[in-house]
Formats: structure tokens, C-alpha cells, sequence
């Protein structure tokens, strides 16, 4: 008897393939760097200036300034609206450190609050509920792509008389009637990472606002405290995003509301695929106010998670976990007065969530090999 051919390996499916991403708009992206490099204009210049005016328009805000990276994105705006030593900002435990960084990064301390179990982002009454007299601000986080209640966050804010942060990290370009991300806040911070829905080709970042008076200090501190080679109005930094950066995510711009348009269907395929499955589904939201920059399940109680995970990832499906530990459980903020169990949601979507690979080139049959390999590993 003739033995079976071997059958080919299948290709592996990762988390976000920037290789897909970048093939679908290599010629553009070529094209912009050529530019940059005929005009060697790399710090500051045109380029930077028309992508912060075209990013400006997507958020609906005055100004957008480009910074070095989300982090610096976060810490400038708060220092930029006085945040500092004595006041506290509130924010949800379950983000990425950057959330908690940025306020331990101006002397002000993190309060944390639990989320809803359903969406993951922090909710008004939480926040309400943590207000102090030392508190200054608010941090909400639009945490995988979904915008929390902002005209009820505002109106909060309005309340207390609290500032506002928005931390947009992960949610470019998506919307509620009442504006965009980025738009509700006094400031707004953006993470350009290679993997966000608009990524760069290494680190970089944004603030929006629409308020003058901060969006000229905010210009000021990332170069140096000065708009004057040499004459330095103010104390500041070396925070700019570079005329390449803003090259390519100038090019990418252009595309990001069609990308942010397949990653909810993406998501509509894999919610309709695990509908009445085990697993808990991040809700479905097709209205634009959640662009799917993660599509996170849990894994039902009792099952081994990283041993799910473990499975997957050997039949080559690049899935993965996002913030395993919350804030107020990491070693760096263990001077926090909070302890194991003192967050029970974040705690508990920590130890059975697991991203599944989404980005705007995946297919369908990607997507049935993950769902299978999924429920085969359960």
C-alpha cells in the first residue's frame, strides 16, 4: 500500500499580521518615505503638521500634536493640565500599565476602580463612588477598541469639576453620535504602536484637544519649551513624533475607516461562530463606537486557561492575553492600598481571557481555524 503524502503544514495565523497591512499599502507608504527622505525635513516640518491636521479632523478636535509614544501621550497631557503631586486621578484596574504610568509620572497617584463584567471599561457610578477631595481627574480608557459612556463621563466631570482624560489608546477612529474618541475629553491621549488599528512603524503617539490656551503648551513642552530654535519659553521635553512616523501613519489614515469597518466584521463572523459556545463573547457593537482593536473571550470557570492557550498557539494560532495582571497587583504598584481580591471583575477577566487574532486582512477560513481550534482545546 502507497503511504498518504505528507500533508503541508497549515500557515500560522498570528495575532495581527502587519506583514498582510503593510503589503496592502506598501506602495503609498514607499511613496510617503521617498518624500521625507527628498525633502529631509525629519523633525517637525509639513509632514508632521498635515497628518496632526488630518487626525485632528478624524477626532473632530481643534489640534492634534504628535508625541513620541501613548505613554508620553498621557504624561504630557496631565502635566500640561497641572496634575501633580497631592491629586489623584481615577482609572480602571484593568488597562495597560501606560493608564497608571502616566499619572505616577507627574507625583499625582492612581486610583483604581472595578468595570462593568459585560464591557470591561470602568463605569460613572464606579468612578462616582471614588471621588475624593484630592481627586483632579479621570481617566477613563476605551479598553479594546469600544468607547466608554462619554457624554455621561462629561457630565460627571461637569459635576465635580474634574478634568477629563480620555486614554484613546486603542480606539481610533471609532464614534458615538455625540463625537468621536479623543473629543469628549480636556485632552485625549493616543498610542501609535505597530499593532493599534493605526499603527506606526515603531513607537509614536498623539494628544488631542480643543483647548487652545493647553494645545499651545502642550506644543511647547514636547519640543523643548520651545516653537523658536534656541528660545525656550517654558520647561520642557524632547517628546516629538518624527516626519517618517507621520508619513506613514498619514498613509494609513486614509484607510483606517475602512480597517476599523472589517474589524467589526470580523467580529460579527466570530461572534455568530461562538453564539450558544462556552466561552463569554465580548459584546457585539456595529454602530462605530467599537473598533475591535481586540477581540478578547473568557475561557469558562475551571478551565485552565494558559493550558488553552498553550494548545492553540501549537497548532499555530497566535492568540493571546492582554493585561494577565491587573494594575493594582503589579510589583511597581504595590505601594497602592489595594490587595488580591480587592477588584473581583478585573481580577477574574485577568485569569480567562484570551485575545483572538483579529486585524483588518483576516479571512473567514482564518477565523473557523482559530473558533475550532478554540472549542477543540477546551
Amino acid at each position: 500500500m502507497t503511504p498518504p503524502l505528507p500533508t503541508e503544514p497549515m500557515e500560522p495565523i498570528p495575532l495581527v499580521d502587519l506583514k498582510k497591512n503593510l503589503a496592502s499599502i506598501e506602495t503609498e507608504v514607499r511613496e510617503a518615505i521617498d518624500e521625507v527622505l527628498k525633502n529631509t525635513a525629519f523633525i517637525m516640518g509639513p509632514t508632521l503638521s498635515s497628518f496632526e491636521d488630518d487626525f485632528a479632523s478624524l477626532c473632530g478636535t481643534q489640534h492634534a500634536i504628535g508625541v513620541s509614544s501613548g505613554l508620553e501621550a498621557l504624561i504630557i497631557a496631565m502635566r500640561c493640565l497641572g496634575i501633580g503631586p497631592g491629586d489623584e486621578v481615577i482609572l480602571p484596574a484593568n488597562t495597560f500599565i501606560a493608564t497608571a504610568l502616566g499619572v505616577s509620572n507627574t507625583g499625582a497617584t492612581p486610583v483604581l476602580v472595578d468595570v462593568d463584567p459585560s464591557t470591561d471599561l470602568c463605569t460613572v457610578e464606579a468612578v462616582e463612588a471614588a471621588i475624593s477631595p484630592r481627586t483632579r481627574a479621570i481617566a477613563p480608557v476605551h479598553l479594546y477598541g469600544r468607547l466608554v459612556d462619554c457624554p455621561a463621563f462629561v457630565a460627571l466631570a461637569k459635576k465635580h469639576d474634574l478634568l477629563l482624560l480620555e486614554d484613546a489608546a486603542q480606539a481610533h477612529g471609532a464614534r458615538l453620535p455625540e463625537g468621536a474618541a479623543g473629543s469628549f475629553g480636556h485632552a485625549a491621549g493616543f498610542s501609535f504602536y505597530p499593532g493599534k488599528n493605526l499603527g506606526a512603524f515603531g513607537d509614536g503617539g498623539a494628544i488631542t484637544t480643543n483647548d487652545e490656551t493647553l494645545a499651545r503648551s502642550i506644543q511647547l513642552f514636547r519640543n523643548y519649551g520651545s516653537d523658536r530654535k534656541y528660545y525656550h519659553d517654558t520647561l520642557g521635553s524632547n517628546t516629538r513624533l518624527d516626519a517618517m512616523q507621520a508619513a506613514i501613519l498619514h498613509v494609513k489614515l486614509r484607510h483606517l475607516p475602512d480597517w476599523n469597518r472589517q474589524r467589526v466584521q470580523a467580529a460579527a463572523h466570530y461572534d455568530a461562530m461562538l453564539l450558544d459556545q462556552a466561552v463569554e463573547r465580548p459584546e457585539l457593537v456595529q454602530d462605530g463606537s467599537h473598533v475591535y482593536h481586540l477581540y478578547p473571550i473568557r475561557v469558562p470557570d475551571g478551565v485552565d486557561r494558559d493550558a488553552v492557550l498553550a494548545t492553540m498557539n501549537a497548532e499555530g494560532i497566535g492568540a493571546g492575553i492582554h493585561y494577565p495582571v491587573p494594575i493594582h497587583l503589579q510589583k511597581a504598584y504595590e505601594s497602592l492600598p489595594y490587595s488580591e481580591g480587592a477588584f473581583p471583575v478585573s481580577e477574574d477577566h485577568a485569569k480567562r481571557m484570551i485575545s483572538l487574532p483579529i486585524f483588518p486582512e483576516i479571512t473567514r477560513d482564518q477565523q473557523e481555524r482559530v473558533v475550532k481550534s478554540l472549542l477543540g482545546a477546551l
